[in-house]
């Protein structure tokens, strides 16, 4: 695995990830591990993936609901 090293961060930048990494119970590097995964990752292919699909899908013979519902089934998947 790899390494990164990031300088000239705004301090506020850093107390805001130590604040996050600190309500979610980890570590500020596992918080940074985290979101550049989220943002970078595998995930993030597969939420395009599920996105582009969304939109391809006729919306002729789906409730507002059942649109609703599927999008809150992708929205608990990823975590937002």
């Amino acid at each position: 695995m790899g390494q990164i090293l990031v300088r000239k961060l705004d301090d506020s930048v850093i107390a805001a990830i130590k604040e996050r990494a600190k309500a979610n119970n980890r570590s500020a590097e596992a918080e940074v591990r985290l979101a550049l995964e989220r943002n970078y990752g595998a995930d993030r292919q597969r939420r395009g993936d599920a996105l582009r699909d969304l939109i391809k899908m006729p919306a002729a013979g789906r409730t507002q609901a059942e649109i609703d519902d599927y999008v809150a089934v992708l929205r608990a998947e990823w975590g937002d």
